[in-house]
């Protein structure tokens, strides 16, 4: 399959793009449609988190999911949400809207961004900020976020009803070492993970990297007993980017009934909205990994950065089948 990657690397890790690939040209991939309820959706009990303190993302614990499991029903964030992200590096202009501007223009942004959404699809939007935790270098090493600067991000998110992503990006090391680097972060309630195969490879910039089925369910399983093991309640998403078919093998094999951990599959890469279409519709085929995320690039004018040429306007993006539950620009 043919592909171009064209990157510029300044600021922390320069610009980051990818082209979808342009034999995955419109009506080169068939959509069925999926049941996506009950079983993908029905975690967490709603009456109980509306008694406890209301917030969007709050869980019941295992102990209580025991007593009421019997008699309560269980709802998941995604049930009657969808959420609305900015992407990139609080510390690089280069790598996304959300280091070029403050939180709290960020905040105002995607409120008035929600709006569009709310008016266009119906449901309710929840904000977040989807930050790069781990960022690869040239032979891959990554470099990881500073503490001080996620905790500020993620206390200001607290304080105003923001979920905060932290996406990493693996390099050299395997699923399991990035996923276990982030783990500790889930002590706070509204942090969930990420990780993205583009860029799980010693040549950044060369070639595209790739995960397996086998290691996506591996991390699902660790980032679950973690949260077993350290008491953490209810559930939390794990985000996988996908915009070429290489970088998830054997695709088919990969699990999304874990109890906790709720599987996300994100269509990544920029293009015009024909490609972005065919890429979405690619990912659609996996219906193992129902609950599907979209990604839409912004035109930063930056020198050498992709960007999507339209941008899709919302009512396009919910328009997509299966609609997407996460949506974020970067």
């Amino acid at each position: 399959m043919a592909f171009l990657l064209f990157f510029a690397f300044t600021g922390i890790a320069g610009a980051q793009g990818h082209v979808i690939p342009q034999s995955a040209a419109a009506g080169e991939f068939s959509w069925e449609p999926k049941p996506l309820f009950p079983d993908a959706f029905f975690t967490d009990n709603l009456a109980i988190r509306n008694a406890r303190d209301g917030r969007l993302y709050w869980a019941i614990s295992e102990r209580e999911a025991g007593i009421l499991a019997a008699s309560s029903p269980k709802e998941s964030i995604l049930l009657n949400n969808d959420i609305l992200a900015f992407y990139g590096h609080p510390k690089s202009r280069n790598m996304g809207i959300l280091g070029r501007h403050t939180k709290e223009e960020l905040n105002v942004k995607l409120s008035d961004l929600a709006t569009e959404y709310k008016t266009a699809g119906g449901r309710n939007i929840i904000k977040a900020f989807y930050i790069i935790f781990g960022t690869v270098w040239p032979g891959g090493d990554i470099g990881i976020i500073q503490d001080s600067v996620l905790s500020e991000y993620i206390e200001y998110a607290l304080e105003n009803d923001i979920l905060i992503f932290i996406d990493h990006q693996i390099g050299k090391y395997t699923p399991a070492d990035g996923i276990k680097r982030m783990l500790p972060w889930l002590k706070y309630p509204n942090v969930h993970l990420a990780l993205d195969p583009e860029w799980r490879t010693t040549k950044p910039m060369q070639e595209i990297g790739r995960v397996t089925a086998d290691e996506i369910n591996q991390v699902q399983r660790l980032m679950e007993d973690y949260m077993i093991e350290n008491q953490i309640p209810g559930e939390r998403l794990l985000v996988i980017h996908q915009f070429n078919h290489i970088m998830i093998s054997n695709r088919d094999k990969v699990l999304s009934n874990f109890q906790k951990v709720r599987l996300v599959h994100c269509a990544d890469g920029f293009g015009p909205p024909s490609m972005k279409r065919s890429a979405y519709a690619f990912n659609a085929l996996a219906a193992n990994i129902p609950i599907k995320s979209f990604k839409l690039f912004y035109n930063s004018g930056i020198p050498g950065a992709g960007y999507d040429n339209p941008l899709m306007t919302p009512k396009e993006v919910v328009e997509l089948k299966p609609r997407p539950y996460i949506i974020m620009y970067q």
